[in-house]
Order: C-alpha cells, then sequence, then structure tokens
C-alpha cells in the first residue's frame, strides 16, 4: 500500500511540474511570417535552443587570453571554447536582412549568433556559418571568427508558440501633419 502511495505521489508531482512548463515548438520560417517580421514583436519572444552549440579558437601554441569561455589544452595546443547548452534562453536583437535573425544568449548585445531558415530542416530557423567546408563552420560571434561542428549546424531555436501568440502587439504608423 505504502508503494502505491508513493507511486502516485510521485506520477502527480511529475504531471504538476510539466504542466507549468513551457511546451516549446520550433521557430520556423512559418512562425516567423506570423510575427510579420517586426522587429518590435520578435524582441518580445523568448527563444532557447534545441540543442547544444559548441564555439572554439585554436590558439596553436600561442599564448592566448580568455575572453569568452575556457581555454584547453589539446595534443599541446590551446583552444578556447564557448558552449551554449540544450535549453539557453536567447533573445532578439535585429534582423539584418529578410529570415535572419540576431540572438544573444547574454547580456552583452554584441555576443549573438545568426539564425535563418533551412529547408532541409523543415524550414527550421538554425545556425548561420560564413562558411562550412569538410564539417566544420565559421561563425562570427562577439566580433571574433570561430569554428563550429556540424553537430552545430543543425541547432535550431524553439519558442513557446503559445505565450508568443498571446502578447499583444499594437503598431501605428503615423502619417504627419501639415501646415494649413
Amino acid at each position: 500500500m505504502q508503494y502505491l502511495k508513493i507511486l502516485s505521489f510521485v506520477i502527480i508531482s511529475a504531471i504538476a511540474i510539466t504542466s507549468c512548463s513551457p511546451t516549446l515548438y520550433p521557430f520556423t520560417d512559418n512562425v516567423y511570417e506570423e510575427f510579420d517580421s517586426s522587429s518590435d514583436a520578435l524582441s518580445q519572444v523568448q527563444f532557447y535552443l534545441a540543442s547544444d552549440i559548441v564555439l572554439y579558437r585554436d590558439f596553436g601554441g600561442k599564448s592566448a587570453s580568455v575572453e569568452n569561455g575556457t581555454i584547453k589544452i589539446v595534443d599541446g595546443r590551446k583552444i578556447e571554447e564557448v558552449i551554449f547548452k540544450k535549453g539557453t534562453p536567447g533573445v532578439f536583437i535585429f534582423s539584418p536582412k529578410k529570415d535572419r535573425v540576431a540572438i544573444s544568449f547574454e547580456a552583452e548585445d554584441d555576443r549573438y549568433l545568426m539564425f535563418g531558415p533551412n529547408q532541409k530542416a523543415g524550414g527550421r530557423f538554425v545556425l548561420l556559418a560564413k562558411e562550412w567546408k569538410q564539417k566544420r563552420g565559421k561563425v562570427t560571434y562577439a566580433g571574433q571568427t570561430w569554428n563550429t561542428t556540424s553537430e552545430s549546424a543543425y541547432s535550431n531555436l524553439l519558442v513557446d508558440l503559445d505565450k508568443a501568440r498571446k502578447t499583444k502587439y499594437k503598431k501605428t504608423t503615423v502619417s504627419g501633419r501639415k501646415v494649413n
């Protein structure tokens, strides 16, 4: 009987905890269109990472100063890493052009990653790189060039659609006033 009470408590607790957490959905080109590509509307949306993103820079044998991440020694080489864990919350910073969003996961606005839709991933907004070569990408982060692996290539953005859709956004364009 004691076992059933404990099991019931565990099940009820699990239901209560999961009902409070947001239900996250992929941020896709269709969802992007729902927001009318408006910077003001997108700045009200909380973004999350669907999977880990790892950025790294190889300093070789040179001396390195740590700014953003940690320094690792790999085969006698100094490697600086910045790791963005799955579920990390981020905010919209700007959109340099249609279908591109800069998302910051840190307090500083100059530390952002670029995401855009990938049709091979169902229109999901995935990490964008300047180039992809031999399963390695080059991205700009905090004004510097970093490498990333192919595992990070399909890391996409998630949003709480229910909360985002409930956000009321009113936009008015003023036409001006002329002297009579």
